[in-house]
């Protein structure tokens, strides 16, 4: 398997080095890495162009012409990688090195899977490991407490846990995510793990095989958290979809779905493919909607009576 690396860079001469190094030392070598750099104003493109003198038959490096942001500057990377197994990666993170040998050696056994993802480590401005837990702790969670999950509900219902940083997928995938949808506050790594998940080919790995940077120049971030038992429990809890067990788990339940409903609606009139998905996780959303309610009801009949009241004004919880 030829494999490829969607790199995209931004300023990012402080820690691309660190980056980049992790990449080239990996057990199993790549073949290809395309760097997108999105008009840089500091050291970023001179470093680039070091390592190229170095790996001149693996850096490809190509400079945008206008700013194109994160999403559609990792579309344009991953539309420019000829591998059969894509990574992506982003500039201030580092890689495990056994990394791509990993993830390699999964593909091979397993080929009804296109797309892959793991869990991994926060790291901060220093590169120090911090003792934190994150969403990616959330599927070994469920497992723990022998919590059946469905992954594409869990992105479309409550949230996503698939980061790009964590993401590689096979080349066949492609046609089925670009181009990618640009719509406020909505990333990449969703939209990709949405479709994986959406047609049945998505592995998680709960062995952690990178090191994600937590810092304050990040244009995405909020996904670690202290660790302690509270917030673990309120993870599992956030991500449980069918056991709720006090009046606030059903509230807090039925305000993700509307939210994720409107979410979704919205998503809809920015794709140009794979909208059946997007309906499905709509109806899904739906009837997961009137079920809670139906329980709600019956477990908390005068409270519930109440909220649905107030909610005609504030419309926190209801699906139009």
């Amino acid at each position: 398997m030829k494999t490829s690396v969607a790199f995209c860079t931004y300023n990012g001469e402080k820690y691309i080095r660190e980056q980049l190094d992790s990449i080239f030392n990996q057990t199993l070598k790549i073949d290809e890495i395309i760097i997108c750099d999105d008009r840089s104003s500091d050291n970023t493109i001179a470093i680039i162009q070091e390592y190229q003198v170095k790996f001149p038959s693996v850096i490809s490096l190509f400079i945008n012409e206008v700013n194109l942001r994160s999403v559609k500057n990792f579309e344009k990377a991953i539309s420019l990688c000829t591998g059969d197994i894509i990574f992506l990666s982003d500039q201030d993170d580092s890689w495990m090195p056994n990394k791509v040998e990993n993830y390699i050696r999964f593909f091979k056994e397993n080929p009804n899977i296109t797309t892959i993802a793991s869990n991994g480590f926060c790291m901060d401005d220093n590169s120090n490991i911090l003792d934190l837990y994150t969403i990616w702790d959330v599927p070994g969670f469920l497992k723990e407490e022998q919590v059946s999950f469905d992954y594409f509900k869990l992105i479309t219902q409550v949230g996503n846990f698939v980061t790009g940083a964590a993401m590689a997928f096979r080349k066949t995938i492609v046609s089925e995510i670009l181009p990618f949808p640009t719509l406020k506050d909505y990333h990449h790594d969703e939209w990709i793990a949405t479709v994986a998940t959406g047609l049945n080919s998505f592995a998680f790995l709960n062995e952690k095989y990178f090191n994600y940077r937590v810092h304050s120049n990040q244009q995405v971030g909020g996904i670690s958290y202290s660790k302690t038992e509270k917030i673990k429990k309120q993870l599992i809890s956030s991500y449980t979809l069918t056991e709720f067990k006090s009046f606030i788990a059903y509230k807090r339940r039925l305000k993700k779905l509307k939210k994720n409903y409107d979410r979704n609606t919205a998503l809809l009139e920015h794709i140009t493919h794979q909208k059946d998905l997007i309906v499905k996780a709509k109806n899904d959303i739906l009837n997961d909607f009137k079920s809670t309610s139906e329980r709600f009801k019956k477990d908390y009949p005068l409270r519930y009576s109440a909220l649905l009241l107030l909610d005609r004004v504030t419309k926190k919880r209801k699906i139009q």
